[in-house]
């Protein structure tokens, strides 16, 4: 069986969806009788115009000597296909749920929504198109089916090199990893430095979306005076450098605006035995993530604070990095199976 996996492709930048694609072609040309490659299309949203000319590029597209295509994102997965399966990381959702919370780009006008309406024609031909539909979270799922009216299956991501991510000594820092974004609050991380107490650090490492999200977080720690308990580590960092700060921190952190799904860094830290922080908001992570296996929080600094210095108990952070680890080893999410359902 020849596989094409199709996902977008934002220039320099990467992320969980992107290492996703390539450990899946990977674990794909493992299997025997299948041989895989991965179609990565550029994709740009600005200015919002644009997007009408990526919906019509992508269903535009013909595809030869394929047997099965797996879409990712939008909108690659609009590539036509006749045996084609999804996988659905998200949706555009500025056209959808970021839309009615006021923080889409595309506008209230008629033009906004039109090209609103364009996005969701596009999305509900594909859906219908489609052999079966896989989403990696019930978040996913329940935002599927309440704006398109699609029903799918949950298959979670198997955790990507996973004989890396294991437990390790507990120290005196959480560790924040994953891409660096506003939309990823980083700089409350930092704010709620400022109200700690002790010799409790922070160290956030991943590569930021923006130069000047970058300056925004440096001339924080510059104001707040945190340079003796805050570390930036910015870029992309070998896969044993993140295992190596996740498996040796006191704890995790990850404050995403209402995540898809758990996300590698929630993974990656359960699988670490360590206890997550993280906020109310945060979407797919509160499926596990919970009192009971870390801190969830209001998304303010004080309330960050208080957790962290919950989190700053030794004794109370390996119980709960013990109550993750086990957790999630419960779930038994593995390649093996995740293979044998999109190729089913």
């Amino acid at each position: 069986m020849k596989v094409l996996v199709v996902n977008n492709a934002a220039p320099f930048i990467r992320g969980g969806a992107e290492e996703l694609a390539d450990h899946l072609v990977r674990k794909l040309n493992a299997t025997h009788g299948v041989q895989a490659e991965l179609l990565r299309v550029p994709f740009a949203w600005a200015p919002r115009e644009r997007l009408i000319d990526e919906i019509v590029m992508n269903q535009a597209f013909q595809l030869y000597n394929v047997d099965r295509v797996i879409g990712l994102k939008f909108p690659a997965y609009l590539i036509p296909h006749e045996n084609k399966v999804l996988w659905l990381l998200h949706q555009f959702r500025q056209a959808y749920d970021l839309d009615i919370a006021g923080q889409g780009h595309l506008g209230d006008d008629p033009d906004g929504r039109a090209i609103q309406g364009a996005i969701h024609r596009a999305d509900d031909q594909c859906f219908a198109d489609c052999r079966k539909i896989f989403v990696n979270s019930p978040t996913t799922q329940g935002r599927l089916k309440k704006f398109n009216g699609f029903s799918s299956e949950v298959l979670y991501p198997p955790l990507n090199d996973e004989e890396l991510f294991v437990p390790g000594e507990y120290g005196d820092y959480i560790f924040a990893g994953g891409r660096v974004a506003p939309g990823k609050r980083q700089h409350l991380l930092i704010e709620a430095m400022a109200r700690t107490k002790g010799g409790l650090r922070l160290v956030i490492a991943g590569p930021p979306e923006t130069a000047e999200y970058a300056a925004e977080l440096e001339a924080l720690i510059e104001r707040l005076d945190l340079k003796e308990k805050v570390e930036l580590k910015f870029g992309f960092h070998p896969r044993e450098d993140i295992a190596r700060w996740a498996a040796g921190a006191l704890a995790c952190a990850y404050l995403p605006f209402d995540e898809d799904s758990v996300g590698y860094v929630t993974m990656e830290a359960f699988a670490c035995a360590k206890a997550m922080l993280t906020v109310e908001d945060s979407g797919g992570l509160l499926e596990i993530v919970s009192d009971s296996t870390g801190a969830v929080v209001a998304p303010t600094a004080q309330a960050l604070a208080d957790g962290m210095m919950r989190l700053a108990d030794p004794a109370r952070a390996r119980k709960l990095g013990a109550a993750a680890k086990t957790l999630w080893d419960e779930k038994g999410v593995t390649w093996h199976e995740t293979i044998r359902r999109l190729l089913a």
